[in-house]
């Protein structure tokens, strides 16, 4: 199924709208001996929750298939309904990837050929990856590069504002304003420093 065009149907705002979306993607990091490792993350478009499936240098049918299966059970813990599932023509999505989702009811929507933008909320969280985690990081191995990215998306996650959320994170919802003259005279804010510094989060004192 393709997205089609607003002006032939109202399929689109519906789309992106109010139903329930996930997009994913696979993407390459490589490490300092110069393997290249495929991520596969996926992402809600309500709430731009991320979760990171895993990296393998070898994306086996199997190994894909089984990834499907994982977003499922995460989404099914955390008590998500979706509709929709957003991916590319990769050939690394086999029947079986989508079969997965087809049995609890998700639609696959597959994105025109070299079109990125209509995957753009997960092409932009690969780049934001890229730029913020992986262009500054100097990737060991398979195990270094699955601890940075755990920590990224727990960052991501619930700490990290995001415009569109206005200034909540997919996790953690915005506070009440601090109003009172007293508090705001008294604060105590403490730093807490993420992979190696690379990342900063700052919270009131208990």
């Amino acid at each position: 199924m393709h997205i089609p065009n607003p002006r032939e149907s109202p399929q689109r705002r519906t789309l992106t709208g109010t139903a329930p979306i996930l997009a994913c993607d696979f993407f390459t990091a490589t490490t300092l001996n110069g393997a290249t490792l495929y991520v596969f993350a996926v992402i809600e478009h309500a709430n731009r929750r991320i979760r990171i499936l895993g990296a393998t240098a070898h994306p086996t049918a199997d190994w894909v298939t089984q990834t499907a299966r994982n977003v499922v059970m995460d989404l099914q813990d955390a008590g998500a309904t979706v509709r929709y599932l957003i991916r590319d023509r990769d050939s690394k999505f086999t029947g079986a990837f989508d079969a997965v989702f087809e049995a609890e009811g998700i639609e696959i929507v597959t994105t025109g050929i070299r079109v990125p933008r209509m995957n753009s909320i997960m092409e932009r969280w690969v780049q934001t990856c890229r730029h913020e985690l992986l262009d500054r990081t100097l990737i060991l191995n398979q195990a270094h590069l699955l601890h940075a990215l755990g920590e990224f998306e727990s960052i991501y996650n619930q700490h990290r504002p995001h415009r569109t959320l206005h200034s909540a994170a997919p996790l953690r919802p915005l506070r009440e304003p601090i109003t009172e003259p007293d508090r705001l005279d008294h604060l105590d804010i403490r730093r807490r420093d993420r992979l190696g510094g690379l990342f900063h989060e700052y919270a009131h004192a208990a």
